[in-house]
């Protein structure tokens, strides 16, 4: 079990995202921390490389390589702090990934998102996760492996998601 003791009114964004990197580092390969790009939110994106058949402990899944995105802006104007925590398959122009922001609000404050490409296939309301951004990153993580899963394909292409199969 992991415990933050962190005052989330104190949090430097630069931080956070080392705490980040430093804790993907024990599950994912070439993890670092970059600038985030001028059409990303927040300044920063910690990344890392993943092996999804063993990550999804899939021997069959079709893409051998992924990656894992990771955002936070800290002192936004709502009350809590956006977030983005993507899963990229690049072989197949897909992304899977919770965004806590001031979009879709409808939604509520947070979404599940499959995009083809840059066309967004599905969003979903998600759980808002009222904690530190490191115990929200640990949950998302633990929960990934079924987001991912429960994406649905028709003729090679993600049409939605199985509901079914996420808690």
């Amino acid at each position: 079990m992991v415990v933050f003791l962190a005052n989330r009114a104190n949090l430097q964004s630069k931080r956070l995202h080392d705490r980040i990197r430093n804790r993907l580092s024990g599950s994912f390969d070439d993890v670092r921390r970059r600038r985030a790009e001028p059409r990303e939110a927040g300044p920063y994106r910690v990344v890392g490389d993943v092996n999804p058949r063993q990550f999804l402990e899939d021997a069959a899944y079709p893409v051998p390589s992924a990656r894992v995105e990771i955002g936070v802006q800290l002192q936004t104007e709502a009350a809590h702090e956006y977030y983005w925590i993507n899963w990229v398959e690049p072989d197949r122009s897909l992304l899977v990934g919770w965004h806590q922001d001031e979009t879709h609000d409808a939604l509520g404050p947070v979404h599940l998102q499959v995009n083809n490409g840059t066309t967004t296939v599905v969003h979903q309301s998600a759980q808002f996760i009222d904690a530190h951004p490191l115990a929200v990153v640990e949950h998302r993580l633990a929960s990934l492996g079924d987001a991912v899963r429960a994406v649905k394909w028709e003729q090679g292409r993600p049409v939605g998601l199985d509901t079914s199969s996420l808690a």
